[in-house]
């Protein structure tokens, strides 16, 4: 065989590899994408139904749920019909004793909760939007408020805006690209430049505050939490009921979510060990 014909061959060579590769992650991406039909609405799922879903052949699809039931990932429930699995109870656990953000704000969301008499909540970005991974309760907190596992939209709610406010500016830049619509409907800017003034404005100010944007009945403040590269990670904050507004100094409420920012911030610094934990979206 000449040269160029090995070259043509290896390079087919090298496109199967490539394919049978993006087949392979194509494939895993679908089977875990059943751990998505399982919500607090529809927490039970029948074989059959997940089959549905997924699109794929029935002898695929009951590969995938055996492989995820063999894993711990889905469980069944007798008559066809699967729940979530214990190994996400296990791995739940892990989180809380392990994940370095949570040990950060150990004492910081309690002593925050404290100071201020309402609810404080720690979030973390996540697949462009905002998750909720602990919270410290008052007594009394209203029951719609955001607890630990709940998402919330990137451009909504004072937990949402103070983490995309630090967000670089090409990211920025990408989201308002995208997302146009949305920015101008949740009144962050009806151009790039109002956008990017809106934004800096959070930034210069160290925290964001929200009345009413996702729960009507709520108000929030809250500022950025950063790892050891500087980059934002999360948010910290506290919410309570529009009712409790004369009561409350915002002044007051605006320099204690930012000192429990900073405190924490500075805990991930020196619980990093050289090891910076990223952030979980791009953006």
């Amino acid at each position: 065989m000449n040269t160029n014909e090995e070259t043509i061959s290896n390079d087919k060579i090298n496109d199967t590899g490539e394919q049978e590769r993006d087949a392979g992650a194509n494939s895993l991406t679908r089977m875990l994408s059943i751990l998505d039909l399982f919500t607090e609405d529809n927490p039970l799922w029948a074989t059959n139904e997940i089959l549905a879903a997924l699109e794929v052949s029935r002898s695929t699809g009951y590969r995938y749920i055996r492989s995820m039931a063999s894993a711990g990932l889905i469980s069944a429930v007798g008559n066809g019909y699967y729940i979530l699995g214990p190994r996400i109870i296990e791995l739940d656990l892990q989180i809380r004793n392990t994940d370095p953000l949570l040990q950060a704000s150990e004492g910081v969301l309690e002593e925050l909760c404290d100071t201020t008499g309402h609810s404080a909540l720690l979030c973390t970005l996540f697949q462009n939007s905002v998750l909720c991974v602990r919270e410290s309760l008052a007594p009394f907190s209203p029951a719609d408020l955001m607890g630990r596992g709940q998402r919330r939209p990137l451009l909504r709610g004072a937990m949402s805006k103070v983490i995309l406010a630090h967000l670089s500016a090409h990211r920025l830049r990408s989201i308002y690209n995208r997302r146009q619509d949305e920015i101008l409907e949740s009144r962050l800017g009806g151009s790039w430049d109002e956008f990017r003034a809106n934004m800096a404005a959070i930034r210069n100010d160290g925290y964001a505050s929200s009345s009413g944007e996702f729960t009507q009945t709520m108000i929030g403040a809250s500022a950025p939490v950063f790892n050891a590269g500087d980059e934002v990670i999360g948010s910290v904050g506290v919410a309570w009921e529009k009712s409790e507004m004369g009561q409350v100094d915002i002044a007051r409420i605006a320099l204690s979510v930012k000192r429990a920012g900073r405190e924490i911030s500075a805990r991930m610094r020196d619980r990093s060990m050289g090891k910076v934990l990223r952030p979980r979206a791009v953006g």
